[in-house]
C-alpha cells in the first residue's frame, strides 16, 4: 500500500518551538542552520517511507474473511459486542488434537483481527481495520476456534466498567443484574460469556482488567504467568512489563484449552524470556485430585472486604479442605503496599507508550505500522477525547520524570525482584494462595450528567480504588491468577483468586476444575433471557 507523504519543511520558527521542547532556546541565526540540515534529513526520511522496499508481510492465519458486521441494540441488548463476524478456523476435529475445535472465540477490542475493525473503545479509532493478526488470534484459529467477533472494552476514551459518568460505546450491561457494573476493562467479553454468546474470550489485563470482570459477572478469568502467553498484536494501554492477555471462559476446561492452543514461545513478543516454554500442557492432568495440596489462605487479601465476600471465599475454602487439600493462614505485608510501585511504574510507563510508538521501540519483531500510526495520532491531535484518568496518568507520568529524571521509575522496576520474593517465600510452604478476586461485589451504576462531578470520579476511579486491592499485585510481580465464581449473594457474583508459582498456571486451573465440579456451578452462573 502506498504511504501518502508525510513531509513537511519545518520553518525556523517551528525548528526554535521544537528546540524549547527539549529544553534548548535558539536563535534565529541557529534555527536557520537546524532547519537547513533536518531539510536535507527528513527529506531523505520521505523518501524511505515512500520507497518500495521488501517488508516483512503482516502476520495472519491464512484463508478468506467475511466483514462481519456491527450489532444492533436488538441482537446485543447487553452491549457485549463491537464487531460480529464468523471466521473459521483449521478444519478438523477435538480428536485431531484441534483443542478448540467447534468453540467459538472472541477477543477484547483492542486484539488484532486481520479483515475486522478495531476501537481500543475509542470513537476515534472507528473504521480502522488492521491487516494482521495478534498471536492468540492465529493460534485460536490454528487450534480450530471460530472467531464470532469482538467485545466492547473500556478503551483509550475511558468506559463505564467502573462507573462514571465518561466513556464511549457505552455501557454493557451486568447479565445479572443490569443496573449493577460489569468491572472492566474486559467487560464485553465478561457479558458475552455469561450470556452464552461465547465460549471463550480473550481480554486483557493491566491490573486486573480479565479478573475483576470476572469476579462482578460471574465468569472465569486468568492472568497468564506474565510472558507465558504472547502478547503480539494486542494494544497497550500501560507499562508493557504489566501487561497481559488470557481466556476468560465459562468452564474450567474451556480456559485449560484455550491456554493450551495459544501459550508458548512466538518469536514476536520480544518480553517473553528462555523461561516461556515452547509450548504448555494444563490440560492432561486437570482432572487429578488435590488431596494433599497445600492451600494459603492470604491474610492481607481478605482486607476490607465485605461479609458476603468473606464469607462466601471462606465457603469456597471449606470446598476445597473437604477435598483433601491442607489449608493454613500465611502472610504477606507486603501485598498492602505493592500498589504504589505499581502507580509509580504505570505512570512513567504509560507516558513512554505514547511518546515511543503503540508497541514501543528497540525490538527486532514486526510492527504493525497502521496500528502505530492511528494511535499515535490519536495521543497526538485528538488527546482531548482520551478518559481523564489516562490522561491524568501521562501528566503524572510526565512531572515525575521532571522531578526525578527517571529515577522513580528505575526504583519502581528495581523494586520489583522484592515484591517478588515476597510471594515466593510464602509459596515456599504452600502450592497455591487464595483469596477474594474483588473485596466487593459488583457496585450499583450510578449515572454522571454533571461534567464536573464526571471528572472527578473518573480521576478518583471511586469503584476502581479497592476493586484492584488483590488483582494488581500480580501484574506487578507476574505471578499467574485465576478468578472463579464462587456463588451468588444477593443475586450477584462472588469470586475466589488463586495465585501459584510462576509458569504453575497448570496447578491453578486444576484446583479450579476440582472446585467447580464439587459445586452445583451451573446453578449460580446461569441468568435469565
Amino acid at each position: 500500500m502506498e504511504v501518502p507523504s508525510m513531509y513537511r519543511v519545518p520553518d525556523v520558527t517551528a525548528v526554535q518551538a521544537a528546540a524549547e521542547h527539549f529544553g534548548v532556546t535558539l536563535t534565529e541565526a541557529d534555527a536557520e542552520v537546524y532547519q537547513k540540515h533536518l531539510e536535507s534529513q527528513l527529506g531523505e526520511f520521505d523518501e524511505f517511507v515512500q520507497a518500495r522496499l521488501d517488508t516483512t508481510p503482516p502476520p495472519r492465519f491464512p484463508g478468506a474473511r467475511e466483514p462481519g458486521y456491527r450489532p444492533n441494540a436488538e441482537e446485543d441488548p447487553y452491549n457485549a459486542w463491537m464487531w460480529r463476524c464468523e471466521i473459521p478456523g483449521e478444519a478438523g476435529s477435538e480428536t485431531d488434537g484441534e483443542l478448540l475445535a467447534g468453540k467459538r472465540v472472541s477477543f477484547k477490542d483492542h486484539i488484532a483481527v486481520a479483515g475486522i475493525p478495531a476501537t481500543f473503545g475509542a470513537f476515534a479509532l472507528e473504521g480502522f481495520v488492521p491487516d494482521y493478526d495478534a498471536t492468540v488470534t492465529s493460534r485460536s484459529l490454528a487450534a480450530g476456534g471460530t472467531v464470532v467477533g469482538k467485545n466492547v472494552m473500556n478503551g483509550l476514551a475511558g468506559g463505564f466498567g467502573f462507573g462514571g459518568g465518561t466513556g464511549d460505546f457505552g455501557r454493557p450491561l451486568n447479565p445479572h443484574n443490569p443496573d449493577h457494573l460489569t468491572g472492566g476493562s474486559s467487560s464485553g467479553s465478561a457479558v458475552a460469556l455469561v450470556r452464552g454468546e461465547t465460549d471463550v474470550s480473550f481480554g486483557g489485563d493491566q491490573g486486573g482488567s480479565i479478573r475483576i470482570p470476572a469476579s462482578w459477572s460471574g465468569c472465569i478469568g486468568l492472568k497468564p504467568t506474565f510472558g507465558l502467553v504472547s502478547h503480539f498484536g494486542i494494544g497497550f494501554g500501560s507499562d508493557q512489563s504489566i501487561d497481559y492477555t488470557g481466556p476468560m471462559t465459562m468452564t474450567i476446561e474451556d480456559a485449560a484449552r484455550a491456554l493450551d492452543a495459544t501459550a508458548g514461545y512466538d518469536g514476536l513478543d520480544p518480553r517473553q524470556t528462555k523461561a516461556v516454554p515452547d509450548a504448555y500442557d494444563s490440560l492432561s492432568g486437570l482432572d487429578q485430585p488435590i488431596t494433599s495440596l497445600r492451600i494459603g489462605v492470604l491474610e492481607e487479601g481478605f482486607a476490607g472486604a465485605t461479609a458476603e465476600v468473606t464469607d462466601s471465599v471462606n465457603a469456597a475454602i471449606e470446598v476445597l479442605a473437604s477435598l483433601g487439600a491442607v489449608v493454613s493462614k500465611v502472610s504477606v505485608p507486603q501485598h498492602l503496599t505493592i500498589g504504589v510501585a505499581q502507580q509509580a511504574l504505570s505512570a512513567e510507563g504509560g507516558l513512554g507508550v505514547r511518546e515511543t510508538g503503540f508497541f514501543g521501540l528497540f525490538a527486532k519483531t514486526y510492527y504493525p505500522a497502521d496500528t502505530i500510526a492511528a494511535i499515535m495520532k490519536l495521543h497526538q491531535h485528538q488527546v482531548e477525547q482520551l478518559d481523564p484518568r489516562s490522561f491524568s496518568t501521562f501528566l503524572a507520568g510526565y512531572f515525575a520524570k521532571k522531578n526525578y529524571n527517571g529515577r522513580l521509575y528505575a526504583k519502581a522496576q528495581n523494586s520489583r525482584g522484592g515484591y517478588v520474593k515476597a510471594y515466593d517465600t510464602a509459596l515456599a510452604d504452600v502450592d497455591v494462595l487464595v483469596m477474594p478476586t474483588t473485596i466487593t461485589q459488583a457496585p450499583k451504576f450510578q449515572p454522571i450528567t454533571d461534567r464536573a462531578e464526571a471528572l472527578e470520579y473518573a480521576m478518583s476511579g471511586s469503584s476502581l480504588l479497592n476493586a484492584v486491592n488483590n488483582t494488581r499485585p500480580f501484574n506487578f510481580t507476574g505471578h499467574p491468577a485465576l478468578a472463579v465464581p464462587t456463588e451468588k449473594r444477593n443475586g450477584l457474583p462472588v469470586s475466589i483468586q488463586f495465585v501459584g508459582r510462576m509458569f504453575a498456571d497448570d496447578l491453578l486451573l486444576r484446583v479450579g476444575q476440582a472446585y467447580t465440579k464439587a459445586v452445583p456451578f451451573d446453578q449460580y452462573t446461569a441468568v435469565d433471557g
